[in-house]
């Protein structure tokens, strides 16, 4: 699903010729992505180009001049048709005049406005598929480039202090810097989403196309659904696997939220409570292995480091954010006395296996070529392949035990053709938002190597933070939730990277490695924290509720966004490695810190805690973060003790009744 799934139902119907034509070339992108990954490998300046012209053409489609509400009409045929054009003339550019372009050394006058054509259908195709903020973002970074004394602008020089001045620039070495080189509008970020990000959004159509998304919540039911809070649980495993292929934590919710928050609700969790932990656990989806949405593939070409290495080092912590986000939902339910859904009213294990068990091959398939070593546009393109010979294996192996006929081997070939078109096409819909949104931080990225800002901005983080490496990381937390006012988390995590990475990596002596852990994870909060919390709103519709209170619950819910990078950053041998010892010691105290942070927050663990307890675990859990061996230990200690009398007091509680543990509702949060 995309972005814009939630708004579908409010958008105009489209002529049936222009949903044929968004059909058609969304299946010849998907075609010629396929082509492209598993056959015949293109250049950057092919690849990248003719992506971007497919995506621009399907997105002046898909959303009309005036909004999706309103029918297009004859004005807006003629506005989307100059525009489609356009679209088709910016990706066929390059591509043309390749050779012409690699030779000469100063661009010709066509060049020149070839690229501003792009740079404007670039930042029109942003503001429909992504929304206004990408646009006017894109565009004042354009307008810093600009501004200088040799610049078109140069009165913006005045309004900026003397930092952030520059020499300015010309349109012509603007428009050359955007679409002429890799440093522009087809560099990495579009290349990942023209690559690896592509192919496995296509991959997650297929699950999606073949009804892998209803195996996987179905055996998530089965397996937590007769626990206390079991739909809650479920919501929490079933996101962690949905979430990290769909590349949205928006349009995980609105997957798994359809199906988990109803029943969260009948059982007795509030609609704010419901909504909040489907996009708490939806969140974490963007940083689960082995995709991590966009992730993975863009901290593997910003970091040149090996794809599977950012996976291996990356499942502690999506670990540690489930299991925090798990135990939440369970204190949760015990306060408030709830029980498990009835046997009868749950799915078997047994019977979710036995229908749909063909779904894990394609999994397994795609963690064993990865870790074999292929590129991970290769795996998705095998991956894609498995799942095809997967569904049509069960599909054939259907058709021989229920009384193979002539009809029914026909009509199972139209309906194996129909899901097959269907993926192509859904999987070309989905990439639009990423790519649109890719494409506009390649403006950012370019300004930023061709002014210096990046090295600026470090400088200003440097003297604002003083030195201080905790108040530098406060600052990237505050600058990714503004940033996640109008960007997407894959281009918030971009900018963000571009702009702080130096300083954090240079100036403070964060490694690489986590400098982007630490912001990619950062760059998830405008999901769940007010008041942006774009997934929490998603959440809210589903569940009915208010959406700033459902918000909130998702910001609860959510907390291990912010302590595991921290933890990151001060016990660094959970991602880089160390002596066995210490990495286990450091994994423990991990564990055991979060579980503490959780029994602070909810007043409860075993059984309601005591207000001298809950102020007594604080300074042991900052402890714990201290990159201090003793101050570790000390702080280990008092929370051990702390935790095993809540224990012992919960096991007096059951010892003197009958009935369990003290639930009094006025500890529901």
């Amino acid at each position: 699903m995309t972005m814009d799934t939630d708004l579908a139902t409010s958008a105009a119907p489209q002529p049936r010729i222009v949903l044929r034509a968004i059909m058609v070339i969304g299946i010849a992108l998907s075609l010629f992505q396929l082509y492209a990954a598993g056959v015949q490998p293109l250049g950057l300046f092919f690849q990248r180009p003719i992506h971007l012209g497919f995506i621009l053409v399907l997105c002046f489609l898909i959303y009309p001049v005036f909004g999706r509400d309103r029918p297009r009409g004859g004005l807006g045929w003629v506005i989307d048709g100059a525009l489609i054009l356009a679209g088709i003339a910016a990706g066929a550019w390059v591509p043309m005049n390749i050779d012409i372009i690699a030779n000469q050394i100063f661009p010709r006058d066509i060049d020149i406005w070839m690229g501003i054509l792009t740079v404007l259908v670039v930042l029109e195709g942003a503001r429909r598929a992504v929304g206004l903020g990408m646009t006017i973002i894109g565009a004042a970074f354009l307008a810093y480039a600009f501004a200088g004394n040799r610049g078109e602008l140069p009165f913006l020089a005045d309004w900026m202090p003397g930092i952030l001045n520059h020499r300015g620039y010309s349109l012509d070495r603007v428009a050359s810097q955007m679409t002429l080189g890799a440093e522009g509008i087809f560099g990495i970020p579009l290349g990942v989403a023209a690559t690896f990000v592509f192919i496995f959004v296509l991959f997650g159509a297929f699950l999606e196309a073949t009804g892998a998304g209803k195996f996987f919540i179905d055996l998530a039911y089965a397996a937590t659904g007769r626990q206390r809070g079991g739909p809650a649980k479920a919501a929490v495993i079933a996101s962690a696997g949905m979430g990290s292929i769909s590349g949205s934590a928006i349009a995980n919710v609105v997957t798994t939220g359809a199906f988990t928050i109803p029943l969260m609700k009948k059982l007795g969790y509030r609609p704010a409570q419901a909504g909040g932990i489907e996009a708490a656990a939806s969140t974490g989806g963007q940083i689960m292995p082995p995709l991590m949405g966009a992730g993975a593939f863009l901290m593997s070409e910003f970091t040149r480091m090996p794809y599977v290495d950012i996976v291996l080092v990356s499942i502690f912590p999506a670990v540690l954010y489930f299991g925090v986000v798990y135990l939440l939902v369970h204190i949760a339910a015990v306060k408030q006395g709830m029980t498990g859904l009835a046997a009868v009213d749950l799915p078997s294990t047994r019977k979710v296996l036995a229908e749909g068990w063909h779904f894990l091959l394609p999994l397994i398939a795609l963690v064993a070529l990865l870790v074999a070593g292929y590129s991970p546009m290769r795996v998705g393109f095998y991956a894609i392949l498995s799942i095809m010979a997967a569904a049509s294996a069960k599909a054939l192996w259907s058709y021989a035990t229920t009384g193979p006929t002539g009809a029914g081997f026909t009509a199972m070939c139209r309906r194996g053709i129909r899901l097959t078109l269907d993926a192509l096409e859904l999987g070309a819909r989905n990439a639009v938002a990423v790519s649109m949104a890719c494409a506009v931080a390649g403006i950012i990225v370019g300004v930023v190597g061709l002014t210096g800002l990046g090295l600026k901005f470090s400088a200003m983080m440097i003297a604002f933070s003083g030195g201080n490496l905790l108040l530098a990381l406060l600052l990237v937390v505050i600058a990714s939730l503004i940033l996640g006012m109008g960007l997407p988390v894959t281009a918030a995590y971009i900018v963000l990277i571009i702009l702080v990475g130096p300083a954090l990596t240079e100036e403070f002596g964060l490694p690489i490695l986590i400098a982007h852990l630490v912001v990619f994870w950062y760059s998830q909060d405008s999901n769940v924290t007010p008041p942006v919390a774009l997934a929490g709103f998603a959440g809210a519709a589903i569940a009915g509720s208010k959406p700033m209170e459902t918000s909130v619950q998702a910001w609860k819910y959510a907390k291990g966004l912010y302590l595991i990078p921290l933890f990151m950053v001060f016990n660094q041998e959970i991602i880089l490695g160390g002596p066995l010892p210490l990495v286990l010691w450091s994994g423990a105290i991990a564990i055991l810190g979060l579980v503490a942070f959780a029994a602070v927050l909810e007043a409860f663990l075993w059984r309601p805690m005591q207000l001298w307890m809950r102020v007594l675990l604080m300074p042991g859990i900052v402890a714990l973060f201290w990159p201090n061996l003793t101050v570790e230990i000390a702080g280990a200690i008092l929370i051990g003790v702390l935790l095993a009398i809540n224990w012992m007091q919960y096991r007096g509680d059951t010892a003197t009744s009958d009935g369990p543990a003290l639930r009094p509702g006025s500890h529901q949060s």
